[in-house]
């Protein structure tokens, strides 16, 4: 199969509650989006492994998660990260799922895969739960995916709205992974500027408010993509966001679908230069329900006909 995606209805048992964006129904619409696209093999995410986790979180943080989820109701980790019974499970199904993805793609399954899971991951630290995510889930593939012979340098590419904090904290001393983030700027976290460069294998691409297609394009034109070809990966992963779309409510970027449809095309094409055309994407923000639909429909369609 050339393009694969990756679910579990466990995804769905993870609930914050009814006041909250990172909603049951974000998932619900993502697949909503896609079933009707041909040439498309849905395969289950299996659960994440302790020996994945235990490459990016250490034991007792993991332990402090499995020990907070609640029998009945929810528990705040913070004030807008919530665990329910079933949060474990879910996020051990968005975990395991990119490192599955990952493992078709490097022995010859699949050439590309979006992973369809929740909750997002690119916020959540090596030992902090923040920002909806609880484990992270791009950088735990990226640790799985350089455990395979062959993999020496991972870069990860980042278009949620919001900044990938964890990400960057995760791998900022790592010189055989690159994380390049385009972002409004401020906005939750409130990381992410220009000067943040790591070991140099860190790239944040700001975007002011109200910015929109032509910004976005410039941005990834004039340095993203090209610091992702310099940095030459033996494959890609995609922190796919789509809250900066016009419609959603959380920030104020104007992204339209075909900026998605854009973006990912560009992404693979550099992806058939530098890694034999080997992406994997994991799913991330998107909180207008509309605009998740139509805009992971278009990414899944650029990695289909990439």
């Amino acid at each position: 199969m050339n393009t694969i995606i990756i679910h579990h209805d466990d995804c769905l048992r993870h609930d914050p509650g009814p006041e909250q964006p990172e909603s049951v129904q974000r998932l619900k619409a993502v697949m909503g989006g896609l079933e009707d696209l041909a040439r498309l093999q849905v395969l289950p995410a299996p659960l994440a492994t302790p020996d994945q986790i235990g490459r990016v979180h250490p034991d007792e943080y993991w332990a402090m998660l499995q020990a907070n989820e609640p029998d009945e109701g929810r528990v705040a980790l913070d004030w807008d990260t919530f665990m329910n019974q079933g949060s474990v499970q879910a996020a051990l199904r968005a975990s395991g799922g990119l490192c599955f993805a990952i493992d078709q793609i490097l022995t010859g399954q699949a050439l590309r895969a979006f992973c369809a899971v929740r909750p997002p991951g690119h916020h959540a630290e090596p030992e902090t739960a923040m920002g909806f995510c609880l484990l992270n889930n791009v950088a735990i593939g990226a640790m799985h995916a350089l455990e395979h012979p062959g993999i020496e340098r991972v870069a990860i590419i980042d278009f949620d709205v919001h900044h990938g904090n964890g990400t960057q904290a995760i791998f900022e001393q790592n010189p055989d992974v690159m994380f390049v983030s385009s972002h409004q700027h401020p906005l939750y976290p409130g990381t992410g500027s220009i000067d943040e460069t790591g070991c140099g294998n860190i790239l944040n691409l700001p975007l002011a408010p109200g910015d929109g297609s032509t910004e976005f394009r410039r941005a990834w034109t004039r340095f993203g993509l090209p610091a992702v070809h310099g940095f030459s990966p033996d494959l890609v992963l995609i922190s796919a966001g789509f809250d900066a779309h016009v419609r959603d409510p959380l920030a104020q970027l104007e992204l339209e679908d075909d900026d998605y449809r854009w973006i990912t095309g560009e992404i693979c094409d550099l992806a058939v230069d530098c890694c034999e055309g080997r992406v994997a994407s994991v799913l991330e923000g998107g909180y207008d329900l509309q605009a998740l639909a139509s805009a992971s429909r278009v990414h899944v369609q650029g990695l289909l006909t990439g």
